[in-house]
């Protein structure tokens, strides 16, 4: 392609771009046809490349692959192909079978193979995925250097790892007392008649409310990003540099 067919390509490109981020943000007015113009277009895309997707991320790589076998260009065998992963075409059609009133208990085959494979995986990494987490919650709270309010940047690891200076007690008794308090409200959510259990009970439900509003402000925070990141392609990459050729 010339050059100003690149660049003519690439206006319609960024034109298309604009109109596609005005017409999915144009919903925050009101539902028109607009909107829905630009969301069938963006779920078909996202169709369309699912499909792929799921071919050459998946499919490919872990059974036509295996199938088939891998054969260099230069004609070496670099995996052997395996005839059994065959199998997995009649289990994979019994999904399919869910369509059909008929022979609809034929789908529950495949699932329960998946969900038992699931299953057996998630209970072996369970503890992979909260074995350390149990273990980080388990922070020493009584300082061992008592000279020390932050931490020395000329220690060894060694004796960082024994050393807890006052403000590492401190954030690490915040984090206990959170950690034991909110795990408290859940599993005392009955009627509690101790008083220094309620109260423990009512810190947690508070220390909850502070973590889940950090969190919502957080994803605030990224859905703003994105909205910025929009309108700096609205702005600098199309009205800048395309339409008026400044920068």
């Amino acid at each position: 392609m010339k050059p100003e067919q690149i660049e003519t390509y690439r206006t319609v490109a960024a034109a298309a771009g604009v109109l596609a981020t005005l017409g999915l943000f144009s919903v925050l007015y009101k539902e028109n046809k607009f909107y829905r113009l630009f969301e069938h277009i963006f779920l078909g895309l996202a169709a369309g490349w699912s499909a792929v997707a799921v071919w050459t991320e998946s499919l490919r790589e872990i059974w036509w692959d295996k199938l088939t076998g891998v054969v260099e260009t230069t004609g070496v065998v670099t995996e052997p192909g395996r005839w059994a992963y065959i199998l997995l075409i009649p289990i994979g059609a019994m999904g399919y079978m869910v369509f059909s009133k008929k022979h609809n208990w034929m789908a529950k085959i495949p699932m329960g193979v998946l969900l038992g494979i699931w299953s057996g995986q998630q209970i072996q990494s369970y503890w992979t995925v909260y074995g350390p987490q149990m273990k980080q919650g388990m922070l020493p709270i009584v300082p061992t250097a008592f000279d020390q309010v932050i931490a020395r940047s000329d220690r060894t690891p060694e004796l960082a790892a024994v050393t807890i200076t006052w403000s590492q007690a401190i954030s690490n008794f915040l984090f206990v007392f959170t950690l034991l308090s909110v795990l408290s409200y859940f599993l005392f959510s009955f009627e509690v008649k101790n008083k220094a259990l309620k109260q423990v009970n009512v810190a947690g439900r508070y220390l909850l409310m502070i973590g889940f509003g950090a969190i919502f402000g957080s994803t605030v925070m990224m859905r703003f990003s994105l909205v910025i990141d929009r309108m700096y392609f609205i702005w600098d990459e199309f009205l800048m540099k395309r339409v008026l050729h400044i920068g």
